[in-house]
């Protein structure tokens, strides 16, 4: 997992370069049997956004804006699946030091997400219970 932080009233999709960069374990390459894909919610419907997971080798999954409403009319019981990432900013927000960020200085409140999420990977493996 790859984490990158800026302030909040930065958007989403200016991140992504430096989100993909960010991610410490290196992948194997993508093949036309073995593609790598990576799920994106609507506020990364950009062409740019596209170009760029495009160049770091994964086929971006994308819901261009309007499509999920639509599917959500056409089939019951459609659900999006951008559940995943929901649930982890969820699981994330359960610690209160990053809920609410007190850390000044930048690399403070990344080491801080690291452990979380190490935290959040350790209670997910189901090893020790």
């Amino acid at each position: 997992m790859g984490l990158a932080i800026d302030g909040a009233n930065r958007h989403d999709s200016k991140m992504v370069k430096a989100t993909l960069r960010s991610i410490p374990v290196k992948r194997p390459r993508p093949t036309p049997s073995h593609p790598q894909g990576i799920g994106l919610d609507k506020g990364y419907d950009y062409d740019n956004v596209r170009d760029l997971v495009r160049e770091f080798g994964y086929t971006a999954h994308i819901k261009a804006r309007g499509e999920e409403a639509q599917a959500i009319k056409r089939q019951a019981g459609f659900k999006a699946r951008r559940w995943v990432v929901e649930r982890t900013h969820s699981w994330m927000n359960r610690f209160r030091r990053i809920l609410m960020r007190w850390e000044k200085k930048a690399e403070n409140y990344l080491a801080l997400l690291h452990l979380v999420c190490g935290v959040i990977t350790y209670r997910c493996s189901g090893l020790f219970g």
